[in-house]
C-alpha cells in the first residue's frame, strides 16, 4: 500500500468520509437552458396566481413553491454555466460569465419577491443565455434529438 493510500485510510479512521452529490454521477453532456426557463416560467405564473388570490393558505403555498422553483432554476443555470460553457465560448461571448452571474442573482431576487417584473427579468436573462447556448452549438451538441417542436 502506498504512503498516500495509508494516509487516506488513516484520515478515514479519524473522520468518516462524507457523501458528496453532483448534478449527475456521469457527465451526460445534456445541457439546455430550457430546464431553467421552465422553472422561471413557473415562478412567473405562480406570482400571477399569488396576486389573483385572496386565500392566505393558497398564497403561502404559492410562496413556498415559487421559492423552490427559483432555486431549481438557479441550480440548472449553475450546471449549464460550469459544465457546458468552455474557454472558447468565453472568447466567443466575453459577457457569458456576467450574464450567468446576473441570472443566478436574479433567481435569488425572484425567490424573495412577488413582483412580476423580477420574474420577467429572469426570463429575459435566460433568453440571452439560450441565445449564447444555441450559437455555441448547444442544440446540436448537447441534445439527443433537439428540442421538442423544433
Amino acid at each position: 500500500m502506498s504512503l498516500a493510500a495509508r494516509l487516506l485510510t488513516l484520515a478515514d479512521r479519524v473522520r468518516e468520509p462524507r457523501t458528496v452529490y453532483a448534478h449527475c454521477d456521469i457527465p451526460c453532456g445534456i445541457y439546455d437552458p430550457e430546464q431553467a426557463r421552465i422553472e422561471a416560467e413557473s415562478c412567473y405564473k405562480i406570482i400571477q396566481k399569488y396576486h389573483d388570490s385572496d386565500d392566505p393558505v393558497f398564497r403561502d403555498r404559492c410562496l413556498l413553491v415559487k421559492e423552490d422553483r427559483a432555486g431549481l432554476a438557479k441550480e440548472h443555470l449553475y450546471t449549464l454555466w460550469s459544465d457546458h460553457f468552455k474557454p472558447p465560448h468565453v472568447e466567443q461571448f466575453p459577457n457569458v460569465h456576467d450574464t450567468f452571474w446576473q441570472a443566478t442573482k436574479q433567481c435569488s431576487q425572484v425567490k424573495r419577491s412577488v413582483e412580476l417584473e423580477d420574474a420577467q427579468k429572469l426570463l429575459d436573462l435566460i433568453d440571452e443565455i439560450d441565445d449564447m447556448w444555441k450559437k455555441t452549438g448547444g442544440l446540436e451538441s448537447t441534445r439527443v434529438a433537439g428540442r421538442p417542436g423544433n
